[in-house]
């Protein structure tokens, strides 16, 4: 019997604290005075740590089998490094509270989506339902935070951020116990999977595609509110994309059937340079940035859909902890941190 309930409530907290960070962040550290080249570079510094940290607790759960208490740990350790940011607003502090959050804190999400295709085992069309509590997660906080933050300081972010991780923390505590299958030989050698042309040409796109979002999940909100636009309204325009995606994941089992994971990651790439072309081209016109925001539907829902069941593929048996966080790494850490990191310095320089 698929937990149901519990794997969802993982998702929705996990991506709250994300319906926090990604809006509003950048907006409080722009409030403590740092300039858009320190804000890229600790957006950067943050998702880097996605580079090292899956494959590393990827490997711990795959060898010890024991995926559960390396979610647990991760989640618990987060929330401790993360309450430094309530003691300091130096660069270098909230660098070294940003490196070690983005360590702990990023050893979940990869070892959840491999024990969450493993309970739904031969049905994985099952996933998007599960999934989508994450999104509904993510919009909510948006939505609530940005209400609050109209007639509250932007210094209580970080106590949102906090408190949200810590729930997801407390709830890991009730998560489904189901270690791994310790088989020596099952799923192959990851080098000779990483040598498939298929799979080389799923890590480049993935690493470039997620390169493409760094200027968006760094200085989208920065961006509108130099445009003119208010928190509350940046706060819906996050919310409205996020929306667009719970639309998709309902639909995502038929959409599969028909078309297939290689046509749909295409139609993922091609939308997506849309809604970047319509973001940077007409930022005053607020109808066109809801029809941008709704292609986030693409640009994450349909794309992060396709993007998982091809490395569940790919990577088989004792390999799949480590092929969640070789995508997870590839994509939402090389690639969202040299985006992250250029934007900044662009931005810095105009």
């Amino acid at each position: 019997m698929i937990p149901y309930w519990r794997l969802s409530g993982f998702y929705f907290f996990h991506f709250g604290v994300l319906g926090i960070f990604l809006p509003y962040w950048s907006l409080y550290l722009k409030s403590l005075d740092f300039s858009a080249g320190a804000i890229g570079t600790l957006a950067a510094l943050l998702v880097a740590t996605k580079i090292v940290s899956p494959n590393l607790w990827g490997w711990v759960a795959d060898h010890t089998g024991h995926r559960l208490t390396v979610i647990r740990v991760g989640v618990f350790l987060s929330a401790v490094a993360f309450s430094g940011a309530l003691l300091t607003e130096s660069y270098l502090g909230l660098a070294i509270v940003l490196i070690a959050f983005g360590f702990c804190w990023n050893a979940a999400l990869p070892q959840i989506e491999a024990t969450t295709m493993n309970h739904l085992q031969d049905r994985p069309h099952v996933y998007p339902k599960i999934r989508i509590w994450g999104s509904i997660g993510f919009i909510l906080a948006v939505w609530v935070v940005g209400r609050a933050l109209e007639t509250q300081p932007l210094r209580l972010v970080p106590w949102m951020i906090l408190g949200l991780t810590l729930l997801n923390a407390f709830l890991t505590l009730s998560l489904p116990g189901q270690p791994s299958q310790h088989e020596a030989n099952a799923g192959g050698r990851l080098r000779d999977v990483l040598r498939r042309p298929e799979v080389i040409a799923v890590l480049v796109v993935c690493f470039l595609m997620q390169a493409s979002h760094g200027p968006y999940y760094t200085f989208y909100s920065i961006y509108l509110e130099d445009t003119g636009y208010g928190v509350d309204r940046i706060g819906e325009l996050w919310a409205l994309g996020v929306m667009a995606e719970v639309v998709l994941f309902m639909f995502m089992h038929g959409l599969l059937k028909r078309y297939g994971l290689r046509i749909l990651l295409i139609a993922s790439l091609v939308l997506t340079a849309l809604r970047w072309w319509l973001i940077g081209e007409f930022v005053d016109s607020l109808w066109i940035l809801v029809l941008a925001q709704l292609l986030h539907a693409a640009s994450f829902g349909l794309y992060h859909a396709v993007g998982i069941q091809l490395f569940h593929r790919y990577f088989t048996g004792r390999l799949q902890g480590r092929g969640q966080a070789l995508y997870s790494s590839v994509s939402f850490g090389a690639g969202l941190a040299i985006g992250s990191w250029i934007s900044g310095l662009t931005v810095g320089n105009r």
